[in-house]
């Protein structure tokens, strides 16, 4: 099927007389008539459910659907993204590991690396990812276990070059992890590109309509975890019965292990009401990014010649300096955010926000309605001045989330926001 159709058909196969709307399994408990199948179902000898904190159905249906959009093996819903990106580092990392990771990321998981893990013992190096192969390996140790990037960072709009990241991962036999919320995989999907591992905060595109918290981890199952550098995957997992990922799971050994042993002690499980939400906004998910998109390239070049404003950041635009990589990884689009600055610095970016009447001031991007933030007073307001130049965040960007409105009531809006200043 083409992803269109895997949007709406994908993950639910309804039997004679089921409901043909994914249910909302609304229960943390399953009964079953014997000790034995509960054992086995403990012991991973069988499929199906037992306590929701692992899994439900509800949340099944659709993870199976995004691993099909995305290409992988198996999918585990969190939630929130942040959990997503936490259970992924710590399914591979222990105290005294190290990551490298790209600096033009979203704040909240810049924080989450460089305090929270840190205070774990993870190490974390931040890179300037468009510096050359050369430089990035430079970055590189005996004990890195893993790279990391956004696929369109948040909110600088940096487009990753996975090939050339996935070259400095699998050089060294670690895996490639990419956050891929912004485009979602209807514009990419980066394990075509050498990821090995996906993260989404599902709370954006693939909701929608910010209604659902909720983050989803994809497994490609393509990185082989049996290549000496993880033996958590390898030996025996003393604290589930004693198995052998890698043996028991083959190529779905990362997901399993996820689900296993890190929600199984995090707890970060998504609500199955959630997750019935989010599906219905993956039902939409191709028709809402190509309006996204377009919208968004449209609000960008009107912005581009607008005499009060500095400077824009779209990748489709053809002044940008990632529009080489925009073309080669995102031929569709890239997603519907723009970041730019207004002549005036700081002042000026508050004055046309306060004077927006359709877009709204939001601590939120990607859903249906135009909005927009000024990250640097707000999701990156813990960082420094040289953390938030180091992340492409400057005092006067303010970032615009264009919504799926017409076109001209979203430029009509910015016209009489900018004729104030």
């Amino acid at each position: 099927m083409k992803i269109e159709t895997k949007c709406i058909q994908s993950g639910y196969d309804p039997a004679n007389g089921d409901s043909r709307v994914i249910p909302i399994i609304q229960s943390t408990t399953y009964k079953y008539e014997s000790t034995q199948t509960m054992g086995d179902l403990f012991d991973l000898k069988q499929d199906g459910y037992f306590y929701t904190r692992l899994a439900n159905p509800t949340c099944g249906f659709v993870e199976a659907k995004i691993a099909d959009l995305e290409g992988g093996v198996g999918a585990m819903l969190t939630s929130a993204g942040q959990a997503a990106t936490l259970i992924t580092i710590m399914n591979i990392c222990k105290a005294g590991d190290h990551v490298i990771s790209s600096s033009a990321i979203y704040g909240g998981t810049f924080n989450l690396f460089n305090v929270t893990l840190k205070k774990f013992g993870i190490d974390f190096t931040f890179v300037d990812a468009n510096a050359p192969y050369e430089e990035l390996e430079k970055a590189v140790r005996p004990n890195t276990r893993a790279v990391f990037g956004e696929s369109v960072s948040n909110p600088s709009l940096d487009v990753l070059d996975f090939e050339k990241f996935a070259k400095l991962a699998h050089s060294h036999d670690i895996p490639l992890i990419v956050d891929n919320t912004f485009p979602t995989p209807y514009l990419c999907r980066p394990f075509e590109y050498g990821a090995d591992i996906v993260v989404h905060s599902t709370s954006k595109y693939m909701d929608g309509h910010a209604v659902a918290l909720g983050g989803v981890i994809v497994d490609s199952g393509n990185f082989n975890w049996a290549n000496g550098k993880f033996p958590e995957f390898t030996e025996p997992d003393d604290s589930y019965h004693g198995v052998v990922y890698t043996k028991q799971f083959g190529k779905a050994a990362f997901i399993v292990k996820a689900r296993a042993q890190m929600m199984r002690d995090l707890g970060s499980a998504p609500a199955p009401q959630n997750a019935f939400l989010l599906n219905l906004g993956l039902e939409t998910l191709h028709l809402r990014m190509d309006r996204h998109c377009s919208n968004a390239l449209a609000v960008a070049q009107y912005l581009e010649k607008h005499p009060k404003v500095a400077w824009v950041n779209f990748p489709m635009l053809d002044s940008s300096k990632y529009k080489p990589l925009a073309d080669k990884y995102f031929p569709k689009g890239v997603c519907g955010v723009i970041s730019f600055g207004v002549k005036g610095g700081r002042d000026a970016a508050v004055k046309v926000m306060d004077s927006l009447k359709l877009a709204a001031i939001v601590c939120h991007v990607a859903d249906a309605r135009t909005s927009v933030l000024h990250p640097a007073s707000s999701t990156h307001r813990q960082l420094t001045d040289k953390q938030l130049e180091e992340c492409g965040v400057t005092p006067d960007l303010i970032r615009l989330s264009v919504g799926i409105e017409n076109i001209d009531d979203i430029i009509a809006d910015f016209e009489q926001a900018l004729a104030l200043v």
